[in-house]
């Protein structure tokens, strides 16, 4: 019988030594010995199972990623050494000079550098096309089109993609559909069942959940993960053995820190849109939001993010980011502190002006990264720094 998600997230355990430790060990090796020669060549060959070096083989690694292969429903999967890392290595694996990809519009800032400034280094092409109109994926397909990137929810606005269609058009014109699932995670969404070859994520935020660790991670079947393996193993982008070990850990309680999440998240998300001071209030299972009965579909909760305008633009939010006593100022999400983000000085600043426009990300967007704080306790500092409540 197949267990439930938190009972693998929690059990799967590959690597039990001699002293039948509980938890898995650190193994914090450079590499490995084998028995004799036969073995050693056996391994190299990949006739045989086995650990060579760390660069591309560590037992807490391998733990990792059986876990997140577990999770995600998909054969196998790669760890790497951050979410960027991740993504870098998904379209290298699969993409040489005269290639061209579609990319939906909304994604991530460093996503968009890699697409924009370092691709085309190597003669692959990008069109960026709006991922709720599959009209425009049609028209932008050529003849050397490969691979359809897209996040759902989107990083930072929340845009929601669906999963399905993408699926369809992808099998329809043999594209390689590639996701990246960073803020849903494999509890709340596993676009493998929809049509996705590969998933990518950046496990330091929810997976880590703690803003502990860097870490990044591919999943997706044997065939298609086979050459981000090759690439992972002659350029180097590794995760290490520790923060592969703290990962294995922090997936024991993803599930019930996305419920905290989530729960947070929709209970600020309904309250903020009572208030005066801001607009636009998004959240991908609020009724407002367009693309929530997609997202209902697709995901099983609403995600740990929401978003927002201040009614009076830069100026408001800057002033409302200083007035902050308990929420967080950083670049990181996903943690169980609560964060806020201004994507358009911070996250997205390099993206241009008119792109970010296209994308929803104005100069008054505020992105919050919802804790597991008590929910009053976050409501009464976002409330004190729009003005409307008791300084802490």
């Amino acid at each position: 019988m197949k267990k439930q998600f938190e009972t693998r997230a929690i059990r799967l355990q590959n690597q039990r030594t001699s002293e039948r430790e509980h938890s898995v060990p650190i193994f914090p090796t450079s590499s490995f010995t084998f028995d004799n020669a036969e073995q050693m060549r056996a391994v190299f060959a990949s006739e045989e199972e086995g650990n060579i070096y760390s660069r591309f083989t560590n037992p807490n690694c391998r733990e990792l990623e059986t876990k997140i292969a577990s999770l995600e429903e998909t054969e196998d999967a790669v760890a790497l050494a951050s979410g960027m890392s991740a993504v870098f290595s998904a379209l290298m694996g699969h993409l040489q000079a005269g290639d061209h990809l579609l990319c939906a519009r909304a994604v991530f800032g460093s996503t968009y550098q890699v697409l924009m400034n370092w691709l085309p280094r190597w003669g692959i092409e990008t069109t960026f096309v709006d991922g709720g109109d599959s009209e425009s994926w049609i028209s932008a397909v050529r003849p050397t089109t490969k691979m359809f990137f897209l996040e759902t929810p989107s990083n930072p606005g929340l845009d929601i993609i669906d999963l399905e269609k993408v699926g369809d058009f992808c099998k329809d014109q043999e594209l390689l559909m590639v996701v990246d699932n960073c803020f849903a995670t494999p509890y709340l969404q596993r676009p493998i069942n929809f049509g996705a070859h590969l998933v990518t994520h950046s496990a330091t935020k929810f997976m880590d959940g703690q803003g502990r660790v860097v870490g990044g991670l591919v999943a997706g079947t044997s065939e298609h993960l086979a050459p981000v393996q090759r690439f992972l193993r002659n350029t180097g982008p590794s995760l290490s053995p520790f923060n592969a070990w703290i990962l294995s850990k922090s997936l024991e309680t993803l599930a019930v820190r996305m419920d905290r999440h989530c729960a947070n998240a929709l209970t600020l998300a309904k309250w903020m849109g009572n208030l005066e001071m801001i607009k636009n209030v998004r959240y991908p299972f609020l009724e407002s939001h367009p693309g929530s009965e997609i997202a209902k579909k697709q995901m099983s909760q609403g995600g740990g993010l929401l978003t927002f305008e201040m009614r009076g633009g830069l100026v408001a939010g800057k002033q409302f980011l200083d007035n902050l006593q308990l929420c967080s100022l950083s670049a990181n999400l996903g943690d169980t502190r609560t964060i806020v983000t201004h994507p358009a000085s911070t996250t997205h600043a390099k993206v241009s002006p008119e792109d970010r426009q296209k994308v929803g990300i104005t100069d008054g967007l505020i992105r919050v990264s919802v804790g597991l704080e008590h929910v009053e306790d976050l409501k009464a500092d976002l409330l004190q720094s729009l003005g409307g409540g008791e300084k802490y």
